[in-house]
């Protein structure tokens, strides 16, 4: 019986992150310490954690930073009024 695994895409940006590093770009600003990146190149999220080093954003870290986003943008919205 012959089995197969899924396809992967294989670009050169991915080779070229792996040779030189991922070139990140913030897409979205959470709060005033805490960011969400994007590769530019290989496509790669990640986002800061409480220690303040880059981890994968997965489905469940995506939620939380929403969550703080919108914690964060009503405390300021009160602090400043």
């Amino acid at each position: 019986m012959k089995t197969t695994s899924p396809n992967r895409s294989v670009s050169i940006f991915g080779f070229i992150c792996t040779a030189f590093g991922h070139n990140y770009i913030v897409t979205k600003k959470v709060t005033n310490h805490i960011n969400e990146y994007k590769c530019s190149h290989c496509g790669k999220e990640v986002t800061d954690n409480a220690a303040g080093y880059l981890e994968v954003l997965t489905y469940k870290r995506k939620e939380l930073n929403k969550c703080l986003s919108s914690f964060f943008q009503k405390k300021s919205r009160r602090i400043s009024a």
